[in-house]
């Protein structure tokens, strides 16, 4: 009883430094890309820009100095279907979750400053305020899903603490749909490790609302159904007789299949629902173009862009055997294609996805190597069934614990991040790999925490036990604090958060090599992202 009262305390404990490191690292980030934005002239681009033909009110070049730097790139394409909805053939690249929460948002919570500012400016604070609290929110959410699933208290604290500068943190602030998509992603992810399936997958089929590679995490459901009817078939022949096992056996098919149809279907609607509207716009238009602008008419045909006409004939996808619109968009607008990227003027954009490709391989590699027969069996036997000596058939012959990192659970998280880390690096322009696995798959924050408390003497678990057990080592002062422990002297920085990661940083030099490769790729990409894609010049 006691030892369940302090490990809710030490929850607490770690959710509120969560939350502070958190709504520090969104107010940083903020404020750097407001100065960088400021002080370095913008690079032009020939991205898309269209043309702002509202009257400019009082506030906006307020707004627009302070928060310009989040609307560039892809964002522009947010803001603007927000704002005018779909109106060129290119913009169904983007899906429509994220546009529908910002115009809501701006509509309402922001529709008292409409006086003061236009609908551009009051999305612009939407796309403020939204990914601020959802990404406070997804590092809560990222350290409940770890507490379930790496059965570590501490490994999911620090996992969450990664997640508070991630590489990818430009892109979690700016209006893109990133931070939405991994509140869903990780949100869907800790219902289903809850037990609530039903739940979990109307969540997935949000996120597959919001991008595009949401139509993946139906394997998640598909795998823990099948594990789950696995299991009980197990029971069933354990334990029935022979006159109802068949019975049994097929009730629990029947099960299976019932439920991973519904759950597949539920998460691939969106999805479908989205490339029908594209394809009744386009193919089955019944609107002529003077009913748009004469400036977005003119940006059409400056830069080749398809409006919607039935004047015109129909673009020639309409005619192909599946008219799938982003496909096709995917294909002619952006080069996305098996292989289409390995030129030799890509190579630096290949080194910018260089450290998230080596950590999601080393993840896949030492993760197989520590228990290749649990992987092989693709984790489906349970890894508590003993034979019949009393040895359990999934750990013989492994050093692999029973929590951490190499939790049997993790399997299928691996599964999923490896699935999207060989689709990036194939299929899709590489340098966005970076921000595509940090907002989909928790192994990067996982991974990257293990090997924090692998090399890291301030990490190891001893050092942390003795901390916890021992009054005099609280005075030590190369101690690892818990997150409710004071980090620093008086004569050291108190504008950061206390928690053991910016103990780390304040203690840079004494820190193993693998900390300070990982702490500056994540750090470096944090600033460099916000100097270079806040005035416009290519990153991740």
């Amino acid at each position: 009883m006691v030892k369940a009262v302090e490990a809710t305390q030490r929850a607490r404990m770690d959710v509120g430094s969560v939350v502070k490191f958190a709504t520090f690292s969104r107010a940083l980030t903020l404020l750097l890309q407001a100065v960088f934005n400021s002080l370095i002239p913008d690079h032009v681009p020939d991205a898309f820009s269209p043309p702002h033909v509202a009257e400019p009110k009082c506030w906006d070049s307020l707004v627009e100095v302070i928060f310009g730097g989040l609307c560039r790139w892809d964002a522009e394409h947010f803001l603007f279907i927000a704002e005018r909805g779909y109106v060129y053939e290119h913009n169904f690249a983007f899906f429509p979750l994220l546009p529908l929460s910002l115009r809501a948002v701006a509509a309402t919570v922001f529709w008292p400053l409409g006086g003061l500012l236009n609908f551009r400016s009051r999305l612009l604070l939407s796309v403020v305020l939204i990914n601020s609290v959802l990404f406070v929110l997804n590092a809560v959410t990222l350290y409940s899903l770890g507490r379930l699933v790496l059965q570590d208290r501490r490994l999911a604290y620090y996992s969450s603490l990664l997640y508070c500068i991630t590489p990818a943190n430009v892109f979690m602030a700016a209006a893109y749909s990133e931070s939405l998509f991994a509140f869903l992603a990780f949100g869907a992810m800790w219902l289903l490790e809850k037990g609530q399936a039903l739940t979990s997958c109307f969540v997935f089929a949000l996120a597959t609302a919001t991008r595009s590679n949401g139509i993946v995490s139906v394997g998640f459901l598909l795998y823990i159904q099948f594990q789950r009817c696995i299991l009980q078939a197990r029971v069933v022949g354990r334990t029935a007789v022979k006159l109802t096992k068949f019975l049994s056996y097929a009730r629990i098919s029947f099960q299976f299949v019932f439920s991973a149809a519904v759950g597949t279907v539920v998460v691939l609607l969106p999805f479908g629902l989205f490339q029908y509207y594209g394809y009744v716009t386009f193919c089955k238009p019944t609107m002529k173009p003077e009913l748009i602008s004469n400036a977005l008419l003119e940006l059409s045909e400056k830069k080749g862009y398809r409006v919607p006409d039935m004047t015109r004939d129909s673009p020639s996808w309409c005619f192909h055997q599946y008219p799938l619109l982003y496909s096709y968009i995917q294909d002619v607008y952006w080069n996305v294609g098996f292989l289409r990227y390995y030129e030799l003027k890509q190579v630096p954009n290949f080194l910018l996805a260089l450290p998230v490709t080596v950590l999601g391989t080393a993840a896949a590699w030492q993760y197989c190597t520590a228990n290749p027969w649990f992987c092989l069996q693709l984790g489906l036997i349970d890894g508590k069934q003993k034979d019949q000596r009393g040895e359990n058939p999934d750990l013989k012959g492994s050093d692999k614990p029973a929590s951490g990192f190499y939790s049997p659970k993790v399997f299928v998280y691996l599964v999923h991040a490896t699935v999207l880390l060989a689709f990036g690096v194939f299929c899709m322009h590489i340098q966005v790999l970076t921000r595509f696995l940090a907002s989909s798959s928790p192994v990067l924050y996982w991974f990257s925490a293990h090997l924090l408390q692998k090399h890291e003497p301030f990490y190891s678990t001893d050092r942390v036990e003795k901390a916890a057990s021992s009054t005099q080592s609280r005075t030590r002062r190369a101690k690892l604090p818990t997150s409710g422990d004071a980090c620093m002297t008086g004569s050291e920085w108190r504008i950061l958060p206390q928690n053991p990661l910016t103990e780390l940083l304040l203690k840079w030099a004494h820190c193993s090599a693998v900390t300070r490769c990982l702490l500056g790729y994540f750090i470096s990409y944090w600033v460099l992202g916000l100097v270079l894609h806040c005035n416009w010049l290519p990153w991740t």
